[in-house]
């Protein structure tokens, strides 16, 4: 999902099939808002000293969760805890949610801020891909001018996987993911380093392949002339297929002679997400490649 250009700071997704994302790694600020869709507010003040240690020096947090259904839409401060507080309930809209960030927003924006989302899939599985989109919009539009950071976490489920590929571009807007097919790369990057290159050089033209294919049992050749300008050739085509092949993407057909012909019933697209955001946020090789 393309971030709106008025939004000027930094923008991540966390993103964890596993349990609740890491969305507290590397918060630098001293000033935090935190939107609660998944966490009470106890316990997430809790996690602050399992996570990072300490707590930040001022932190709103705008709880629009279970653990306050029913409660009126209210704000506290507790001063000497440097710490104010918004209950909105799960029922908040979008328009409640943004305006109570803006409320803790309040006039000095030209201070540095990170505003942490433990898990916006309740909010996705509750009133679906255009109300994330919603938020993140109006995220961008109400810290416009703010120097900062926000960080959206997510949980990967087999209700969540769909949207969650089709809002947010692997490439580009996550840079943490928690996700078992992190095993199978790392296998597949040991025990067939040559396949491993290719599935990560060009997993992404890949997808364009096996998704604009009309074939359900393809060659290579065949699912490459759908892309037009290809980085591939049919032959690297074939190549990386069968990495994601054995990475559990794709099958392959076994009833053929000659070139291997592969299965795109059985495709995944979730799991394809998964390689591809794993992918793209590895940096041991040095190469930054979801900046």
């Amino acid at each position: 999902m393309p971030v709106p250009a008025e939004f000027g700071g930094k923008f991540a997704v966390r993103v964890s099939s596993r349990g609740r994302p890491r969305v507290r790694d590397a918060v630098t600020e001293e000033r935090v808002i935190s939107l609660l869709f998944d966490t009470d507010i106890e316990e997430w003040r809790r996690g602050w000293s399992r996570t990072v240690g300490t707590s930040p020096g001022r932190e709103a947090i705008i709880s629009a969760n279970d653990s306050t259904r029913g409660a009126d839409a209210t704000t506290q401060v507790v001063p000497d805890r440097r710490l104010a507080y918004t209950l909105l309930g799960s029922n908040a809209d979008v328009e409640q949610i943004i305006e109570a960030v803006a409320g803790h927003l309040g006039d000095d924006c030209e201070f540095g801020l990170t505003v942490l989302i433990d898990d916006v899939a309740p909010l996705l599985v509750g009133a679906g891909r255009e109300a994330v989109e919603a938020l993140v919009d109006g995220l961008a539009e109400t810290l416009d001018g703010c120097r900062g950071s926000v960080v959206v976490g997510c949980s990967l489920t087999e209700s969540t996987a769909a949207s969650v590929a089709a809002l947010f571009d692997p490439r580009t807007d996550v840079d943490q993911i928690d996700h078992p097919v992190a095993v199978e790369l790392a296998a597949l990057r040991r025990d067939d380093p040559t396949t491993f290159g290719y599935v990560r050089r060009h997993w992404w033209e890949a997808q364009a392949a096996i998704e604009g294919c009309e074939r359900n049992y393809p060659q290579a050749k065949q699912a490459h002339t759908g892309l037009s300008d290809p980085e591939t050739t049919p032959r690297t085509l074939g190549m990386t297929l069968s990495g994601l092949a054995t990475l559990g993407v794709l099958e392959t057909w076994g009833e053929t002679v000659g070139p291997t012909r592969y299965d795109l019933t059985a495709y995944d697209p979730g799991r394809m997400w998964a390689v591809g955001a794993t992918l793209a946020a590895d940096r041991t090789d040095g190469e930054p490649t979801n900046d």
